[in-house]
């Protein structure tokens, strides 16, 4: 099996030639189950100066035949309020992609596709879908849209006309490649192409994203930012379990100093001298005193 060029490095490099729209438009029709050409790429919202950020994560934005967004984001390494952070981008889409003074039926559909390397919450799939419904507190029922805002907007739902999240944890992916999403999430997981592999965009990445396809100034400039991400995804382990050290160390000590002072209190309460407690359980009189 061929190895071919990390999606993230593709998406800063490459995917931003249209001739390579084809890979990008793969990934999203697979997705959201529908064909999807890509008009244009429109500036993201990070062109990270920050060097952490620069190979932590990364952004496209796109626009389709239909005039929605699409913005497509990696991220490989923690951030705990991520949740927060989609929200974020897909509003800020919402108010920066409309005209002052344009009425709200010009609002723009904003889909907003996240791949993660990490663990982000806690769940049993590795593919999540979220969209805006209103659902009656009495009778269950979801509200619909009128029969003229059907024709108007061109949607069928209410929540077509809401942004959409999708959530691609793709470390979490550990099975045999069986469906044509299943075989984008194993490129993105691995690096490599299922064999026999039929999902739309994976014929573009097999031709277009080799590694031998680099030149060596490429290939040099590639692993190191391959090195890079190991390096601080080591680093975050390496913090989490210094934390955690220091937590049990703290942990260990506060019950030491428990455990001592509930030897002193039934001393004290034994009728012993605060300078023969103070010799039993190392504690200073002065805390003895306290008790």
């Amino acid at each position: 099996m061929e190895s071919y060029i990390r999606f993230d490095w593709a998406m800063k490099r490459l995917l931003r030639n249209k001739a390579n729209y084809a890979v990008l438009e793969g990934l999203l029709t697979t997705l959201l189950e529908e064909k999807v050409t890509i008009q244009k790429l429109l500036e993201s919202e990070s062109n990270q100066e920050d060097e952490f950020d620069k190979y932590n994560r990364v952004d496209m934005l796109a626009e389709n035949s239909k005039g929605e967004l699409v913005l497509i984001e990696i991220q490989n390494n923690n951030e705990y309020a991520y949740f927060q952070r989609m929200l974020f981008g897909a509003s800020k889409l919402v108010t920066e992609y409309i005209n002052r003074g344009q009425g709200y039926d010009k609002v723009r559909k904003v889909y907003s596709i996240n791949i993660v390397y990490f663990s982000l919450g806690h769940g049993k799939d590795f593919v999540y879908h979220g969209k805006t419904e209103f659902v009656g507190i009495h009778e269950g029922d979801v509200l619909e849209l009128s029969p003229f805002q059907k024709q108007t907007f061109k949607v069928d739902k209410v929540s077509q006309l809401y942004p959409e999240y999708y959530i691609l944890k793709v470390n979490d992916f550990n099975r045999v490649a069986k469906t044509p999403l299943e075989e984008w999430i194993y490129y993105l997981n691995t690096g490599n192409v299922p064999e026999n592999a039929t999902a739309p965009g994976l014929d573009a990445v097999k031709e277009r994203l080799k590694l031998d396809r680099m030149s060596r100034e490429e290939l040099n400039a590639y692993y190191k930012h391959l090195d890079n991400i190991v390096i601080l995804r080591d680093n975050i382990e390496t913090e989490r379990a210094e934390g955690r050290a220091e937590g049990r160390a703290e942990g260990r000590a506060e019950g030491r100093a428990e455990t001592q002072t509930a030897i002193a209190r039934n001393l004290k309460s034994l009728g012993m001298s605060n300078e023969q407690i103070a010799a039993a359980t190392g504690l200073a009189e002065e805390e003895i005193n306290k008790l």
